[in-house]
């Protein structure tokens, strides 16, 4: 059995998982960054309180939720997650743009989040055909969005906050997951029941890579967020979903793609923290 940040490296490398739109030789995304946090970890449980006791998801829980009839210790179960770099022709096309999206960044919202899912699925398979359980949180029926009385919109298990727990970035102003690879990224996760190696987190704030809180710096993201969402006062979740349910979406659908897509991510790009840990040496 090959380890498990080899599989993903493998499957993301073959251009037919990996690509902009169906048929293209283009990638959606560039190498993954792969961590993996314990399901024991108590970073876990402080988020499920802090987002929403009564609906966020532990790893047991979620777990609980995909193989009902299984009784598994959170000290049982180790949580991959991943992250999916934009490439660097999507990131320079989106950094052109002031107010819509580029077409580059609607594919990767669309078709790269195709690729996300089927990433998950092959990672739940790859474990359970060595007779490993495992799960994708964010794929079971059971997932579902919710309000949390703290922050607004969330859900039963949020993507960013798991890479957060499995060492690959912290959270900046516009409250995007700033990683070793940047802000402008796609993250997935797996649940499964073996117990691997936790990745170190280089961090001891869940916000020390944005140069906003650690400095009182930067407001880049504030500058490029067209629907003015992103202030000194951090991210206003409704201003953000009315101007990509009522701008942008339409617009992707009228004059890119088609059809309707929730694209925007105006402030991943055209930051300092765009493609790197702005604090990295």
């Amino acid at each position: 059995m090959k380890s498990i940040e080899s599989f993903i490296y493998q499957w993301m490398s073959e251009r037919g998982n990996n690509c902009i739109e169906p048929g293209s030789d283009k990638p959606a995304f560039d190498q993954p960054l792969v961590g993996i946090a314990a399901g024991s970890d108590r970073l876990f449980d402080f988020i499920k309180n802090d987002i929403g006791s009564d609906f966020y998801w532990s790893p047991s829980e979620a777990f609980a939720a995909a193989f009902p009839d299984t009784r598994t210790r959170p000290e049982q179960l180790s949580v991959i997650s991943w992250i999916l770099p934009q490439t660097e022709e999507t990131r320079l096309a989106h950094r052109k743009q002031k107010t819509m999206p580029s077409i580059e960044w609607s594919k990767a919202r669309h078709f790269g989040e195709m690729v996300n899912e089927n990433l998950r699925r092959a990672v739940v398979e790859y474990f359970m055909q060595n007779g490993i359980k495992a799960c994708a949180p964010t794929l079971l029926p059971q997932w579902q969005r919710n309000i949390s009385k703290s922050y607004g919109f969330a859900s039963s298990w949020s993507e960013r906050h798991t890479a957060h727990v499995a060492g690959l970035g912290t959270f900046g102003l516009s409250d995007g997951l700033i990683t070793a690879a940047g802000k402008a990224i796609r993250a997935g996760s797996v649940i499964a029941s073996i117990k691997l190696s936790p990745t170190p987190r280089e961090y001891t704030r869940h916000t020390q890579w944005c140069l906003f809180y650690t400095s009182g710096s930067c407001l880049a993201c504030a500058r490029r967020c067209p629907a003015g969402a992103i202030t000194k006062d951090g991210h206003d979740k409704e201003k953000c979903k009315e101007y990509i349910r009522q701008t942008t979406r339409p617009y992707v659908e009228q004059k890119q793609l088609g059809w309707p897509v929730n694209s925007c991510g105006l402030c991943q790009t055209k930051i300092p923290c765009e493609n790197r840990n702005p604090y990295a040496k």
